[in-house]
């Protein structure tokens, strides 16, 4: 018998999945880099105090205050609905509302979780490249005062938008110095954050804290996590009640040292940078791949680790029997193409070429 925190092989038959396959459909479909299941591992002798009492998330909030400075809160999670709720929930009262962009991951792809469990209202706005601006927050930001309507008193972006862009420092310190004037606090979701990081090249404090930020929302399940997110607040004073929030919203883990020993390994000898730096050279790579080919039509600046792209009629479910990708809008036959930490070279060579002779058939 096998003594306790010995591993041991899985069972009959296993792994139930080819291990080979590639896709280009989300950078969730991958797995868990090394680095982060030895982590996990060596996490797992015996025993820690459970919710967040831990040696391992105790470390974790000393690297959170290296990389954002002294004062911040962090607040391990399971998944990024989750951090995204329980951060804008601790920003507004009961009749607060949040603007956000309609294409945002909390209006679109979180199926009503801020509304019914956050129990806020979003005001969405309209974007061509899925990022935010003053002008565009004002026309939500209204209404204060009058009690027919919901109070905006957030405002959400999110870096790197769901259509691959980049807000830059400025932008993003455009956008907190004006709903700070109004009265507004604000949220960024970085699902892909580390996506900006390696695409800005700055420190992630000069785009989050320093650029004005509120609460953030550290992604790493798009970046080699198995499981987790954290929420930061970067301005303690502006978010409230998050211990007993991330309890009432399910959010608070047992063994939160398995969420942290994760972030632990992703921020050491950066390589969640590394891991983001790849992943958008490889959106890079397949931009440069596919651009030329007759008939087809890049929708989105390639800022990050996705590329969008309008194809000819019947080619993306031709081309759906090789590589799994899902459609962005299928009404003018738009498709999104991820890249992960583990995508190769050689997997977007193979894409390319064989996007190149199903449009040729």
């Amino acid at each position: 018998m096998a003594s306790a925190g010995t591993v041991t092989d899985g069972p009959a038959g296993w792994p139930l999945h080819d291990a080979a396959v590639r896709g280009f459909a989300s950078d969730n479909y991958s797995g868990a880099h090394p680095q982060v299941l030895a982590a996990l591992v060596a996490a797992n002798g015996g025993h820690q105090t459970s919710y967040g009492s831990d040696d391992y998330t105790a470390r974790l909030h000393e690297e959170m205050c290296r990389l954002f400075g002294d004062g911040v809160q962090s607040y391990p999670v399971f998944n990024g609905t989750g951090a995204n709720v329980l951060s804008l929930q601790s920003l507004i009262p009961r009749w607060g509302a949040v603007v956000c962009a309609s294409t945002a991951h909390i209006n679109v792809d979180e199926n009503g979780a801020p509304e019914r469990v956050g129990g806020m209202k979003l005001l969405a706005v309209p974007t061509e490249d899925g990022k935010l601006t003053p002008e565009l927050i004002d026309r939500e930001a209204w209404g204060w005062g009058d009690e027919h309507r919901a109070q905006p008193l957030a405002v959400s972006i999110t870096q790197t938008t769901e259509l691959g862009t980049r807000y830059s420092i400025d932008e993003i310190r455009a956008i907190t110095e004006h709903a700070h004037s109004l009265g507004m606090r604000v949220h960024m979701d970085g699902a892909r954050l580390a996506n900006a990081a390696a695409g800005l090249g700055v420190p992630v404090r000069a785009f989050t804290r320093d650029a004005g930020i509120d609460i953030l929302s550290f992604g790493g399940t798009k970046n080699g996590m198995l499981f987790g997110e954290c929420v930061v607040a970067l301005a303690p004073e502006a978010a409230h009640g998050l211990d007993y929030l991330r309890k009432m919203d399910m959010q608070l883990a047992s063994k939160m040292r398995f969420v942290s020993a994760q972030f632990l390994a992703l921020l050491e000898d950066d390589l969640w940078l590394r891991s983001a730096e790849h992943s958008n050279a490889m959106a890079a790579r397949l931009r440069a791949a596919v651009e030329g080919i007759e008939g087809v039509e890049l929708t989105q600046e390639t800022q990050s680790n996705g590329v969008f792209a309008i194809l000819p009629a019947g080619v993306a479910d031709r081309l759906r029997e090789r590589f799994r990708f899902y459609d962005w809008d299928a009404s003018r036959r738009e498709v999104r193409w991820m890249c992960s930490f583990d995508t190769s070279e050689d997997d977007v060579d193979a894409f390319a070429a064989a996007l190149r002779e199903e449009i040729a058939r």
